[in-house]
């Protein structure tokens, strides 16, 4: 009977629940595939409350792995008294998908652009400015988005456990952390077998579950149905990442930044937080939150989200009037 305990279904339910609680609404938009060619479309899944804003509009960007409502599923509820929160699934993840028998991955600048579009797509969002937040992966695709729209379009921007620098020899130097045995980077990251979740796991918590909590049945559930059925499409999206080559300069944007990091991030260490912020001119506010790894927002939720409030809160203004975009 345990072998066929699956948490999967608990975990989307809480997810959900998190999301309706909020006033969010899923909702799917078929939009142009910009790298696929004349007729090529793909479709954004997403979450956001129904009809045009009411609040000023805040887009939160996931990262990869789980879709978007698992990693944000902390912060809808507090964020959303404040902002039009929107919360989509990147292309290959969740409900969203593009063309991948046929086009090419979609890059960082692709997902972008993509959520530009599903922007103007949504009721009274056209044209909008709007406070942008990133996790991870998902910080790559926020920071693009910021610097191609310009301050016009995106306001104060929110940086995430997101090394914008990594390069070839952050690689390297995470399975040296990860110990022997791993034959590259995307071994832990896409896990094929129960050793290389937990290791994912020990690496991106503070805290990891302990070992009697992950069996190997368990963690083999979580692996077909978060990896195994959409290998394929993981890999290809893997492809498209442009971060640490020359198609990615991480140059300064007018925007106000905020960058988070967990102290304990093994992923992408925190003296890499510091990096970031000598990248953009020094000018980005840095919070590193104690006692937390990769996920800081779902290992101290109320902390993320009081430094993130904060900082939003004092920096977002809607559509402003100051900021003229023919200057960007």
């Amino acid at each position: 009977m345990g072998a066929s305990l699956s948490l999967v279904p608990v975990l989307d339910y809480f997810a959900r629940r998190e999301c309706l609680g909020a006033g969010l609404h899923q909702n799917a938009v078929t939009l142009p595939y910009p790298d696929g060619g004349a007729g090529a479309t793909c479709t954004v899944q997403y979450w956001a409350p129904e009809g045009e804003p009411q609040l000023p509009p805040l887009l939160l960007v996931h990262g990869f792995g789980p879709r978007a409502d698992w990693q944000w599923r902390c912060q809808v509820g507090p964020l959303s008294r404040h902002f039009h929160v929107i919360v989509p699934d990147l292309l290959g993840f969740g409900g969203s998908s593009y063309p991948f028998e046929t086009a090419p991955p979609p890059t960082e600048a692709t997902q972008a652009a993509v959520l530009a579009a599903l922007l103007d797509a949504l009721p009274g969002m056209e044209g909008r400015r709007v406070a942008v937040a990133g996790t991870s992966y998902g910080g790559f695709v926020s920071y693009w988005l910021a610097r191609a729209a310009g301050a016009a379009r995106v306001g104060p921007v929110v940086i995430a456990s997101s090394d914008l620098l990594k390069t070839a020899a952050d690689d390297r130097a995470f399975l040296k952390r990860a110990g022997e045995g791993w034959g590259g980077v995307d071994e832990i990251l896409l896990p094929a077998e129960p050793a290389a979740l937990r290791k994912l796991l020990e690496l991106a918590s503070y805290r990891p579950p302990p070992r009697l909590m992950t069996p190997d049945f368990l963690l083999r559930d979580f692996i077909k149905k978060l990896f195994t059925e959409n290998r394929e499409r993981l890999v290809h999206l893997l492809k498209g990442i442009t971060v640490g080559t020359d198609k990615f300069q991480v140059t300064p944007i007018p925007q106000d930044v905020l960058i988070v990091w967990g102290d304990h991030d093994q992923l992408f260490p925190v003296e890499k937080a510091f990096a970031v912020q000598r990248a953009l001119n020094g000018s980005a506010r840095l919070e590193v939150i104690k006692k937390t790894g990769h996920a800081p927002q779902l290992e101290d939720p109320a902390r993320f989200n009081k430094v993130m409030l904060d900082f939003l809160l004092a920096s977002h203004k809607p559509d402003d009037p100051s900021v003229n975009p023919s200057s960007q």
